[in-house]
């Protein structure tokens, strides 16, 4: 099992769950967060003062799949965040050693 945790722009959201659903993934967590990358936050201006932001808001994404569908899944948020444009996000692929349902006791591939 691999958790995929993907930072991406929060327009994208929806997209990204749409993309994910006919992979059969079942469910993920949503976090809104704030940071940067290359872009180093940007210049904006309120009431005529300029100023420096430097967090932007994300959205991270957190999924755990079966290591046969990792291709897939990266590859859908990949194709539903992408505008092309600096600041599309970042995807990272985790190892997960076990799950387990809390409410039944299942375990690994069957708490997912």
């Amino acid at each position: 099992m691999k958790l995929i945790m993907a930072i991406i722009k929060p327009f994208k959201l929806d997209e990204v769950r749409e993309s994910l659903t006919p992979l059969g993934v079942q469910g993920l967590t949503v976090t809104e967060v704030k940071g940067f990358g290359r872009q180093k936050g940007q210049t904006e201006i309120y009431r005529g003062a300029e100023y420096q932001v430097n967090f932007l808001p994300k959205v991270k994404i957190e999924v755990v799949v079966g290591d046969e569908l990792v291709e897939q899944v990266i590859e859908a948020i990949t194709k539903a965040a992408q505008t092309g444009r600096i600041g599309d996000g970042k995807i990272f692929v985790m190892d997960i050693e076990r799950a387990v349902r809390i409410r039944t006791g299942e375990t690994d591939a069957q708490a997912l």
